[in-house]
């Protein structure tokens, strides 16, 4: 009798991402949402997955074997509670899947406060490439993908390690449940305000990855990020080697040399200071050229040659919501970014800088995530944003700071908007051909991208 499975939170892309990879390895699933909706609804539903809209106690009547319980979800929801009067057996999404699937695999994890979802996406595409076939669960839409999780066939799975908690019953990381073989440590920042009171904190949970890792396994780590070198200073079982940019100090193991007025579009990869790969690709960036080599570095744990991961990273077409171009009207680039800590923007604007010269460029904020909610990096966004000619902040009702206060310093560098629409009117007023327009948020903007480009073509 095949195993019923119903998942609480199910059009999020972690959790929709556990749902297609059960029902590709055989199991009945179903599941809910507070909003399920296009695209994630009709991809669920193509699978053959039921879908219920809300979280009402209802939905258990279904007669699950067991109840998959996403990390949106806490105690005083029906369904929690009628789950838990029950008496109907649950786990969490990264547990399922660790035990149901990850267990038989060599995991590659991919952790980091920033460039995760890039970087697994690399790395995937690397294996796929190589012919190897992978399973992979990347919290985004690779573009050389059809989905943004699979099954795939053994031996490799390739996941994004992400350090938010598991579930309202486990506040241990999501990563914790992996034990990975090969895991790539991208950096460490402060982040995620919400669960961690510090960064201190976070670091203990990357210790509690460190602890998992075989010692015939193998790290990859960002060799100039002072907060892993604490991280592994606690203490590391497992070999490891590092990755940088060649100019800068101490020297690691992956380097790489960028190429003079490219926008670190092209670059040279070294190991051990042998130049061993040359990539030209359609990212820019310092940041994205880092992911690259950490992922070139794990590939290489997994017996693929350097210059074949370079010619994947060739062909490599990065993931949406990633610098993803919109649409060009009337000479002027609408961008689409899931940035939203102040290091992610301000790199995100470097790699854009370099690549447009003196043309302006037009940031766009939305203050919409827990961290930026609490207010904890308030005195980084003024700095973050110095690239931008003129930038526009969303003025969030829910915002417990002042953040008219926190981004004076940029005097008339800056304008707070009340509403999409007024946002829209102002962006359509001020953009002028040759301008890039960098909308920066990891929800969904209230439409923001698709209402300025129909002004743009309306002027």
């Amino acid at each position: 009798m095949t195993t019923h499975i119903h998942i609480l939170g199910i059009a999020g892309t972690f959790m929709g991402g556990v749902a297609a990879i059960a029902k590709a390895a055989g199991f009945r699933v179903s599941g809910s949402d507070l909003n399920v909706y296009p695209p994630m609804s009709t991809q669920l539903e193509a699978l053959g997955i039921e879908l219920v809209q809300g979280y009402g106690a209802d939905q258990l009547d279904l007669g699950p074997d067991v109840v998959v319980v996403g990390n949106a979800l806490s105690r005083g929801s029906p369904v929690i509670e009628a789950m838990l009067d029950r008496g109907i057996p649950y786990t969490s999404g990264p547990l399922w899947l660790a035990e149901q699937v990850l267990q038989a695999r060599h995991v590659i994890a991919v952790s980091g406060t920033h460039g995760k979802t890039t970087t697994t996406a690399m790395l995937a595409w690397m294996l796929e490439h190589a012919g190897l076939a992978p399973g992979y669960l990347v919290g985004g839409v690779p573009s050389n993908f059809e989905s943004s999780a699979r099954l795939g066939q053994a031996p490799f799975f390739v996941i994004e390690a992400d350090e938010y908690d598991t579930a309202f019953f486990d506040k241990r990381a999501k990563f914790v449940h992996y034990r990975p073989r090969t895991a790539i440590l991208n950096n460490l920042e402060y982040d995620h305000a919400d669960i961690y009171p510090d960064v201190a904190s976070i670091r203990r949970q990357f210790n509690q990855l460190l602890r998992t890792i075989p010692g015939t396994g193998r790290l990859i780590v960002n060799g100039h990020d002072a907060e892993l070198a604490t991280t592994l200073s606690a203490g590391c079982w497992t070999p490891r080697e590092s990755f940088g940019l060649a100019e800068a100090a101490p020297p690691c193991d992956w380097t790489a040399r960028i190429a003079k007025d490219s926008a670190a579009s092209r670059f040279t990869v070294h190991f051990k200071g042998a130049a061993v790969a040359e990539v030209e690709w359609g990212l820019i960036g310092e940041h994205n050229v880092l992911n690259a080599l950490a992922a070139i570095g794990a590939a290489h744990h997994l017996g693929i040659a350097p210059e074949r991961a370079a010619q994947a990273l060739n062909l490599f077409r990065g993931v949406k919501r990633r610098m993803e171009v919109r649409g060009v009207i009337a000479g002027i680039t609408v961008y689409d970014d899931f940035a939203h800590h102040p290091t992610a923007i301000e790199t995100t604007l470097k790699g854009l800088r370099a690549r447009v010269g003196a043309h302006r460029i037009l940031a766009v904020l939305e203050p919409r995530s827990n961290t930026m909610k609490l207010g904890v990096h308030s005195a980084q966004l003024a700095p973050a944003l110095e690239l931008a000619d003129k930038s526009w902040f969303l003025a969030a009702k829910d915002l417990g700071w002042d953040l008219q206060g926190a981004i004076s310093s940029m005097g008339d560098r800056v304008s707070l908007v009340a509403s999409v629409d007024e946002l829209v009117r102002a962006l359509a007023a001020e953009a002028r051909s040759g301008d890039h327009v960098l909308i920066m948020s990891n929800g969904g903007f209230g439409g923001l991208h698709d209402k300025l480009l129909a002004a743009l073509r309306a002027r």
